[in-house]
């Protein structure tokens, strides 16, 4: 199904439906979580539609104690399957002994964090990820699919209003990040990852906004 025909069909649905219609229509399917402070709507989301997914979680070596926590808080209370992906050795070595992330945080984020999902993306035919729309520039009217080389990408909460998501995760009693009560509106690696409103905190002070998963890079 065409890219723009999936958009139309999955537009009307909630978003619970939407994951429904998702792994029917779908077989290789992976799931990604960063555990940042709004990744708890899609896993709770998951535990009720298909409880035994596998959730893949990027370790990149530099998460906060927190984070790590996070994650086992949820993996516990919604019974997840999940599944850490690490980048090469050599490569995150390189990016510890070079204190890459304070000169050339592209570089440091494509070793750790964009690389090891590419490799794993190889295996599937659509991925869902939880990311919701409006926090950047680059994320205002993200559709809900996008093609990625061959690979379909799957937003179903991208239209989900902070102040939507905000209401579900009091409705559901979700736990909160625990860096969310310190002022961290939007985590990432603790390198590069200031308290801020949003995704204000993240590379406060450069132009970039993305670590990389999100932007489609055409294949050479």
């Amino acid at each position: 199904m065409k890219i723009k025909t999936l958009c139309e069909a999955y537009s009307p649905y909630d978003h619970r439906k939407r994951l429904e219609e998702a792994f029917n229509e779908f077989d290789r399917v992976l799931v990604t979580s960063s555990f940042g402070t709004t990744s708890a709507i899609l896993l709770h989301l998951l535990s009720k539609v298909k409880p035994d997914m596998p959730v893949y979680m990027v370790n990149t070596g530099y998460l906060f104690p927190e984070t790590i926590a996070y994650k086992d808080t949820l993996q516990k209370k919604f019974n997840l399957n999940i599944i850490e992906v690490e980048p090469k050795k050599n490569e995150h070595l390189f990016t510890r002994l070079n204190y890459t992330w304070a000169h050339h945080s592209d570089l440091c984020c494509h070793f750790n964090k964009v690389e090891p999902m590419n490799s794993l993306k190889e295996n599937f035919d659509l991925w869902i990820s939880g990311m919701l729309g409006g926090t950047n520039t680059h994320r205002d009217n993200m559709p809900l699919f996008k093609n990625d080389n061959g690979l379909t990408r799957f937003y179903p909460l991208v239209d989900m209003s902070p102040e939507e998501a905000q209401a579900y995760q009091i409705i559901y009693e979700i736990p909160k990040h625990p860096l969310e009560a310190k002022g961290y509106g939007s985590v990432g690696c603790k390198h590069c990852t200031v308290k801020g409103s949003g995704r204000s905190g993240r590379w406060a002070g450069q132009a970039k906004t993305e670590c990389g998963l999100h932007i489609i890079q055409a294949k050479s």
